[in-house]
């Protein structure tokens, strides 16, 4: 437009040629809503998904402020803004507002907040206006969005829309207004006030003038520039306008008019004749009012497309490490690095305040929310950390993934988060210690991460005992009741009407009967064999298959007893007790993609079989909604931080010899989303790659639909060797010669277990990186000798890395060679390792020979007759989770290196409906460990003066 306006403009200039340019508001403005509505489509057809949406609030039901929110309704959806009008009545108290502002303020889809203007007169208005965030101040009334116009160093997230829209029509119509006296009249926060700094910030030499000032007169006569926004009609006289002059009329005023049909006119704060006299003039009406609404929209769209590029990009802001030699203990490095704020790193990841809950100062549960918000943005790269079969020890596996986050993060500069489970307490008190990693390469606090954390194991042990005792209290009753007194008791009658529990309901919709006592929703219109059906589950004792759980390796607890008081009328039975982090409800956590999804697994998970055979579910005996409200909070992973302040997911904890030993799937899903397209997810699997990689692919990329792109096999000299024929290596005890001095020979010969892993990761589409874990012991011969091997083998990179004792430092080369081969074209393609619609057998044995290397697998009866049944109901078509051990590719974990030709024998299968996969049993397999001669808990204590925990590592 300002190309057009040379002419006139030189016309106002002048002062001469007919009056003024009309400065048009409405041409503009729809320009400008033209111009959005091609811009918010163009962004989204890059960004999929991208959605500016506006909340207005009105207090009330005035008629002039329906007729604006209707207004701004209209506008909204022409350019392709979302808008939410939130109506609250009149009588509203203030806390109900600021609650309702509060809520929309966090949450991450809208991008702008009004209040319509007026409130009643019992609230604040200057309260309600700022209690809006002022990142989400569209109208630009926040003091901090005002105060920055004062800074030129600064900007304000938004500027006030009227102002913003006089500027906009002067720019559009070429008015220069740098070195020109300009002279505003009304100080008002929402237009004098703003439009004077907005034009001194153009260069302008501005007046101020308001209702104390001298002389305004004679200040309009002399300005190149006036702005009107005083509120009264005619205020500024046609003869003070300087010809030629520039005048922005803000005023909206209802004169009487006797010859209008309403009864009124509009009239502006200067009077129409000034026309003939100004360069350039807006009308009124049809000047600045459309502009209002319009940069409005401009607003909407600018703090939409803003919060899209920031919430792409993740900060990193690294904390930097205090190395010290010898490495002091974890616990002690731990206390000499100060983790980030919690709320400080959530910011880093663009979390909105809704978006997470803080648990204490430095761990936090993340809303599921958040991938809500994210779906349509890119994923990160994904890297799973795995290993070679461990000692006892453990190879350092979770302080590679931790170390790798931190290198990737901290010193290649990359968004990275780390994934990993939360530590049992069986093993923390027992013989491997935690699992925050370790040395300068650990999840920080490592005291809050080992313990109890969120809770969220202490919430899946109770959650599995309650079934436990839902079960056998059902067993009970329903010995002790016939039928019509069970459906009495189950369904109360209230207000005349028996009704029908949920849980009841669903259940008989399952067996397809009482469709009227349904549609009624009393269970009294139950015929008798439809109230037997319903209410009797006729559990068979000998087969309940669900357990008991705790978080403590208590081997006493392995076989037990119940039933004994004599209140219990003989109704004793043998079961027993499994770790907590084996259960079930820990798989399903691990497994689940969403609530309803949880709940639903919850409610599929089989507990007994009746005596006719059939399998008896949560949901039969009522309890699902229960576990779901146990669970809710434990299904939002727990964001903690590195040592060097990079972003972990702590989340599930399944063990990988006897569950499948990985994180959860939501939080892999989140962090692949918040590092976006540029970023890295480093997710660690239990043990060795023939157990937790394994069930890595198996079952949780089947879960998840996500396909890694590298996979990270940690090895060490010590392990290599013992591989080859050394000692044992036995906790608690110090380590044979063998492991301390140099012995390339036992080197070359335990190499065979990793060869063995390279080969199984790379023969499923995954290229294989070797890390090989140094430690003070080894040999600069052995460690090359490894590393030679491994590229051998067929390694797309083997690197040495001393994570423990350099943090990130010392895997700088490892970060650089994933992210190299993260980003090179993966051949041949990923794959899972069966089809999971084949026989349970077929897949047990493609698992057995194809990654295990055995022979035969063979099967006690018990096995058999349960495969056989879990057939018969349909359960033969889902993934399998084999339990074995972790020292061997086979079940005995004598056989070490690479053994072929044996074979492996399943004495036992249990199926875990909830989770999605049956679960063999192989060998020894012990479901509930148990503690050593000398357990990790002997060094655990608190200092009495300090509180602080000591002796964790």
């Amino acid at each position: 437009m300002a190309e057009h306006t040379q002419q006139q403009q030189q016309q106002g200039e002048d002062g001469k040629g007919g009056g003024a340019v009309r400065l048009d508001g409405k041409a503009v403005s729809e320009q400008v809503r033209a111009e959005l509505k091609a811009d918010v489509a163009a962004f989204r057809a890059e960004h999929p998904g991208f959605q500016p949406k506006l909340v207005a609030i009105q207090v009330g039901g005035r008629s002039d402020s329906s007729v604006y929110i209707r207004q701004k309704d209209k506008a909204c959806k022409e350019v392709g803004i979302e808008f939410e009008h939130l109506q609250l009545a009149e009588d509203v108290q203030q806390a109900e507002l600021d609650a309702l502002v509060d809520r929309v303020n966090h949450d991450p889809r809208v991008h702008g907040i009004i209040v319509q203007l007026p409130v009643p007169a019992h609230l604040s208005t200057k309260h309600v206006v700022h209690s809006i965030l002022p990142e989400k101040d569209v109208d630009g009334f926040h003091a901090e969005n005002i105060g920055h116009l004062s800074k030129r160093a600064t900007e304000p997230f938004f500027h006030s829309c009227t102002p913003l829209g006089c500027i906009e029509l002067l720019r559009r119509y070429g008015v220069d207004v740098g070195g020109k006296d300009a002279v505003v009249i009304g100080r008002s926060d929402i237009v004098g006030t703003p439009m004077a700094m907005m034009l001194a910030n153009l260069d302008a030499t501005v007046t101020l003038c308001h209702s104390r000032t001298r002389d305004v007169e004679a200040k309009v006569r002399a300005a190149d520039v006036v702005v009107a926004a005083v509120g009264v009609a005619g205020f500024v006289k046609a003869a003070w306008v300087k010809p030629g002059a520039v005048v922005v009329d803000v005023g909206m005023n209802a004169v009487d008019d006797a010859t209008k049909k309403a009864g009124y006119r509009w009239a502006g704060d200067v009077e129409a004749a000034a026309m003939a006299r100004a360069g350039f003039m807006t009308p009124v009406p049809g000047g600045v009012g459309p502009m209002t609404v319009a940069m409005l929209l401009s607003n909407v769209v600018a703090g939409a497309k803003r919060q899209h590029v920031r919430a792409s990009r993740m900060a990193i802001v690294a904390t930097p490490l205090r190395l010290r030699a010898p490495v002091p203990s974890d616990i002690a490095i731990a206390g000499e690095h100060a983790p980030k704020p919690i709320a400080q790193l959530a910011r880093e990841l663009n979390l909105a305040a809704g978006e997470y809950a803080a648990y204490g100062a430095h761990a936090a549960k993340v809303s599921l929310d958040v991938l809500a918000r994210l779906q349509a943005g890119g994923r990160g790269r994904y890297v799973v950390v795995t290993g070679m079969s461990p000692t006892p020890l453990g190879e350092g596996k979770s302080t590679v993934t931790v170390g790798l986050a931190q290198a990737l993060y901290a010193h290649a500069r990359r968004p990275a988060f780390a994934c990993i489970r939360q530590p049992s307490q069986g093993p923390t008190f027992g013989i491997k210690g935690g699992a925050a990693g370790g040395g300068y390469a650990q999840v920080t606090p490592m005291t809050t991460m080992n313990l109890h954390l969120t809770g969220d194991i202490h919430a899946i042990t109770a959650a599995t005992n309650l079934v436990a005792a839902a079960v056998d209290a059902r067993c009970f009753h329903e010995a002790t009741q016939t039928d019509r007194q069970l459906l009495a008791r189950l369904c109360p009658p209230k207000h005349g009407v028996r009704r029908l529990a949920a849980p009841l309901v669903r259940r008989l919709q399952r067996l397809g009967i009482g469709a009227a006592a349904v549609a009624a929703g009393d269970a009294a219109l139950l015929a008798d064999h439809e109230a037997a059906q319903l209410v009797r589950l006729d559990i068979d004792p000998e087969r309940i298959v669900w357990r008991r759980v705790l978080d403590t390796n208590d081997r006493f607890l392995r076989e037990i007893t119940v039933g004994q008081a004599a209140s219990e009328r003989g109704m004793q039975r043998r079961t027993g007790f499994d770790i907590a982090v084996a259960s079930e409800i820990m798989a399903v956590l691990a497994l689940t993609t969403s609530l309803a999804d949880m709940r639903a697994r919850l409610g599929r998970m089989v507990v007994a079989f009746s005596r006719a055979g059939t399998p008896v579910t949560c949901d039969d005996i009522g309890v699902t909604g229960a576990l779901a409200a146990l669970m809710k909070d434990a299904l939002s992973p727990t964001l903690m931080q590195t040592l060097e302040g990079s972003p972990v997911f702590v989340h599930a904890g399944p063990f990988a010899n006897i569950a499948h030993g990985n994180s959860s799937v939501v939080a892999d899903q989140i962090a692949l989303r918040l590092v976006g397209p540029q970023g890295f997810v480093v997710t660690e699997a239990g043990f060795g790659a023939d157990i937790g990689f394994e069930k890595f692919v198996n079952i949780k990329c089947r879960a998840s639909g996500l396909a890694p792109d590298a996979a990270v096999i940690v090895a060490t000299v010590r392990a290599i060797k013992m591989h080859g024929g050394g000692p044992d290596v036995v906790p608690g005890r110090p380590l044979p010669d063998a492991y301390t001095q140099e012995d390339l020979a036992l080197v070359q010969s335990g190499f065979a277990n990793v060869r063995r892993h390279i080969a199984n990761v790379r023969s499923l589409g995954v290229p294989a990186i070797v890390a090989i874990n140094a430690f003070a012991t080894d040999t600069p011969a052995e460690l090359e000798t490894v590393r030679r091997l491994a590229m051998d083998a067929g390694a797309a990179d083997a690197v040495v890395t001393h994570l423990y004792a350099q943090g990130g430092a010392g895997a700088t080369d490892l970060a650089a060679a994933v992210a190299r081969t993260c980003e090179a074209p993966s051949d041949p393609p990923f794959r899972f390792l069966y089809d999971a619609a084949e026989p349970i057998k077929a897949k047990i044995s493609t698992i057995a020979r194809q990654f295990y290397g055995a022979a035969s697998v063979s099967y006690s009866a018990e096995a058999d007759d349960k495969i056989a049944q879990f057939e018969k109901h349909g359960w033969d078509a889902l993934p399998v989770c084999m339990a074995k051990t972790q020292y061997s590719f086979s079940a005995d974990p004598a056989l070490k290196g690479a053994p072929e030709g044996f074979d492996l024998h399943v004495r036992d299968i249990r199926a875990s409906l909830g989770a999605g996969f049956v679960y063999p049993l192989c060998g020894a397999m012990q479901t509930l460990p148990g503690l050593p001669t000398r357990p990790c808990f002997y060094d655990i204590d608190v200092d009495p003066e300090s509180g602080e925990i000591c002796g964790l590592f």
